[in-house]
């Protein structure tokens, strides 16, 4: 368990939280830039002390004010990875992994050089200068070099922001195999809801410095009350299994609670866990399922609320997949197509399911 009370004035506003994080797997900061999530990062690393806080990781107190208890960073047994990677120009890819490895105590050495490099995918990497890489290349040099030094707690600080999406997708299965390897917390800053989606098991979502709402991911990205990006970026992120291949047409079937989706075949097979994002944009309705329709995805639901969307003509829809254990979905439709199928709480509809996006 991660805890963290402090109170810290920040320019416009008073950074003012009181988190539980879990121990394991990624808990995303979310929230637009400014709202306080870099500065709630340094706090836990200790480059900024927050007068009256309390800093709890895995309990070990880092930081307790009124029992005079302040760990400065270097004696905080964190990895900081940054937007930029900040490596060091003097030595190569492989001195920069080892730099802080070599001067741990061999017993404080619970990841392997090897597995860092591995999980990373550095290993093509390790004898060059780091003159020459790219954005993306630095980025896994600088994980990689985070991770070796065998963390607690590893902190990163919108770590794609600087780069562009071919970069960013070359990176990503970098840090899903981090987040499912190393067995070490990550608290991942970002301000990407697409990252959010793909990465983090639970969320904190942050408001001009407070703390608007906490949990799981896809309990958070299917609330309708929160100031999560609406409008082309609401939707939900559900997990299933790999329920059947269709070898002849390339899909693939994902079983969700209550619901089944075909998509793109991957490869992955059949048992297989997944995570997928369904964008409410995708997510047409109908009072009937449609014969005859190229949509693949018809699921029975029922409408459990209509609110309002950022565009004055659209509306957002909450649907859940039928029975009381079903997924729960989001759709965008317009204000007029909500008035001409009479839709209210309650209701049964035909969820059209336009496009999945396959996350694992």
């Amino acid at each position: 368990m991660i805890e963290a009370t402090l109170r810290l004035p920040r320019g416009e506003f008073v950074l003012d939280v009181d988190l539980r994080l879990p121990a394991r797997g990624v808990s995303a900061i979310f929230g637009p830039s400014g709202c306080g999530k870099t500065t709630l990062l340094r706090c836990l690393a200790g480059l900024e002390r927050a007068p009256g806080a309390r800093i709890v990781v895995g309990g070990r107190t880092w930081q307790d004010d009124t029992a005079g208890v302040f760990l400065p960073p270097h004696q905080r047994p964190v990895g900081l990875v940054f937007q930029e990677a900040n490596l060091f120009a003097h030595l190569d890819v492989r001195g920069n992994i080892e730099f802080g490895w070599k001067r741990l105590r061999p017993e404080r050495r619970r990841i392997a050089i090897s597995d860092a490099i591995a999980w990373t995918g550095t290993d093509a990497l390790l004898g060059r200068p780091v003159a020459g890489l790219s954005g993306g290349e630095r980025q896994r040099v600088a994980m990689a070099r985070a991770i070796a030094v065998s963390p607690d707690l590893l902190l990163m600080d919108e770590p794609l922001a600087a780069l562009d999406a071919a970069r960013k997708a070359e990176i990503l299965p970098a840090l899903e195999r981090l987040a499912t390897h190393a067995g070490i917390p990550i608290v991942y800053v970002s301000h990407a809801i697409s990252e959010v989606a793909r990465l983090a098991d639970h969320v904190v979502l942050l408001e001009a410095g407070r703390q608007a709402a906490a949990g799981p991911v896809a309990e958070l990205l299917a609330r309708m009350d929160l100031p999560l990006p609406p409008g082309e970026d609401a939707g939900v992120v559900l997990s299933g299994v790999v329920g059947a291949r269709d070898a002849a047409w390339h899909l693939a079937r994902l079983d969700t609670a209550g619901a089944q989706f075909w998509t793109r075949d991957v490869g992955l097979a059949a048992g297989a866990r997944i995570r997928l994002r369904v964008l409410a944009r995708d997510v047409s309705l109908s009072l009937a399922p449609q014969a005859g329709s190229s949509i693949l995805n018809q699921i029975a639901a029922r409408v459990e609320a209509i609110s309002d969307d950022v565009d004055a003509a659209q509306a957002l829809v909450r649907l859940r997949a039928d029975g009381d254990a079903g997924v729960v979905l989001l759709a965008r439709l317009t204000r007029r197509s909500v008035h001409a199928l009479s839709l209210a709480p309650g209701q049964a509809i035909w969820a059209m399911v336009k496009s999945v996006a396959l996350l694992d």
